[in-house]
């Protein structure tokens, strides 16, 4: 497993993260197994938000570990908060953001959060709202560092100049099969499609302020679209080459979709959504697998872009 200090800040963190929106799925002893198979693996990361399963992912997540002072400080818990989903919409006001955190610390029956997120883009923000709040949650104690979610760079700008904290991580949807991060970059002044920029340059941004990027869905494709890996029928192409690559590596192919995204320079990490402790198993073995160039880009040609 690789590790690195997160920028900003003084956690040493695993690359990939467990992601515990679909925990709820799970029994409590089904919880536990998948759990400690993270932690054997070396996953050091946990990540949550209140609106998985209502807040009771983080309740069963405490539930399953038996959480207590010795387990606690054996893990970076990183939550995130901003969207009422029982009403559908953003809601980034002070009141809303130190209320959802005293909630999330009692269901994860914790003192403190390592990593505080904004979930989603409130268009409503008042920055000085989210920098009162975030004040008062770091004197507290009960929020160490802070980040984003699905943010572009202006949003980010427009919370930093306000925000005396500094911006730590941003959350994004990243795969091999859903790359609008780089793709416009690659194609840079072509009329096609695949030069559009559809983020600001998001990934750029990131890396120039020291800003650490973690990818979600990991495997899927498209806006929520499912899986890419195994679908032979749309992505023929994409499946023949990782698994080429896979028996190159002797691993799964979960493995190869995991080391495309940590074979990136900005330590990318990866958010595994799996309630499968095999495929966390079989993930954790592209924690650290070296791709080279030629199979990096090979993959991304597979998955139906342009390298011009």
């Amino acid at each position: 497993m690789k590790y690195f200090r997160l920028n900003h800040t003084d956690l040493t963190v695993s690359n990939l993260i467990m992601g515990n929106m679909r925990l709820v799925q799970l029994s409590r002893r089904e919880a536990e197994t998948l759990i400690r198979t993270a932690m054997d693996e070396g996953i050091n990361f946990f990540d949550h938000a209140d609106i998985y399963g209502q807040g009771r992912c983080e309740e069963l997540f405490a539930e399953a570990v038996q959480m207590n002072p010795g387990i606690r400080e054996k893990m970076i818990l990183q939550s995130k908060c901003g969207i009422r989903s029982k009403e559908n919409y953003y809601d980034f006001s002070k009141e809303h953001i130190v209320r959802s955190v005293d909630g999330i610390l009692q269901r994860l029956n914790t003192d403190y959060l390592d990593i505080l997120l904004l979930h989603r883009p409130d268009p409503l923000v008042e920055p000085t709202e989210v920098a009162e709040a975030f004040d008062v949650l770091h004197r507290s104690g009960k929020v160490r560092y802070f980040g984003v979610s699905n943010h572009n760079p202006a949003q980010i700008e427009l919370l930093q100049k306000y925000i005396p904290h500094k911006i730590v991580a941003n959350q994004f949807q990243f795969s091999i099969a859903h790359t609008p991060a780089i793709d416009s970059g690659i194609a840079l002044n072509m009329g096609i499609d695949q030069s559009i920029n559809r983020d600001s340059s998001l990934l750029d941004y990131c890396r120039l302020h020291d800003i650490s990027m973690q990818a979600w869905s990991p495997f899927q494709h498209g806006s929520f679209e499912g899986p890419f890996l195994g679908n032979f029928e749309k992505f023929p192409e994409l499946n023949q080459a990782i698994q080429s690559i896979a028996e190159t590596y002797a691993v799964a192919d979960t493995a190869i979709a995991t080391a495309w995204i940590t074979r990136h320079p900005a330590n990318i990490h990866v958010v595994l959504g799996t309630t499968n402790p095999q495929r966390i198993k079989d993930a954790c073995k592209g924690s650290e697998l070296p791709l080279t160039r030629e199979e990096w880009y090979r993959l991304y040609k597979a998955a139906g872009n342009i390298v011009p």
